[in-house]
């Protein structure tokens, strides 16, 4: 009875002395760090493999890599509509759209195009001030559509005249736009 035990406990000593040399050789840590290196081991004759791998290795870091064509492609340029394209190329502006450009036109203001943006722009002053939207968050985004607009139509203007052209969109956004 005494053997049967002592090696039953001989036996669960090794067990765990076996797993804990299992852990303490690696982790759950599947992360890389650092290069990655080459091991190269050469054997000559009468040498132990230690020995010879201890001797005779070397590390190199990996190559660089260049970037792929995707990431170094210049970027798709927009193709024109064809003239022959089935439709319309530019949306049509309504009455009230027109009453609107009409109305920037006699204040001075011109618009880029066929005065879409300037559309867009007095839809969204309308939209926002269904809502609720504070003025001055109304004026910045107009003052931004307004520097977007003369880009477009190729003028430079500065902060202080995009400002007061946006009070002008959105007085005519107000007079023609948002009735209704």
């Amino acid at each position: 009875m005494r053997t049967a035990l002592a090696r039953t406990l001989t036996m669960g000593m090794l067990a765990v002395a076996a797993g804990g040399l299992l852990v303490a050789c690696g982790s759950d840590d599947s992360t890389a760090t650092g290069s990655p290196s080459t091991t190269v081991a050469t054997t000559t004759a009468g040498s132990t493999s230690a020995e010879a791998s201890a001797t005779s290795s070397s590390t190199t870091a990996a190559p660089a890599t260049s970037p792929g064509e995707a990431a170094t492609a210049p970027p798709e340029q927009p193709q024109p509509v064809p003239a022959d394209y089935p439709g319309p190329t530019e949306a049509p502006i309504d009455a009230t759209g027109q009453a609107f450009l009409a109305e920037l036109k006699a204040k001075g203001v011109t618009v880029a195009g066929n005065g879409e943006i300037a559309t867009s722009t007095a839809t969204y002053i309308c939209s926002a001030q269904s809502q609720g939207v504070q003025p001055d968050e109304i004026s910045t985004f107009v003052t931004a559509n307004v520097g977007v607009e003369a880009s477009a139509s190729g003028a430079q203007i500065t902060a202080e005249q995009a400002g007061e052209t946006a009070q002008i969109y959105i007085a005519a956004a107000k007079n023609t736009y948002c009735k209704g």
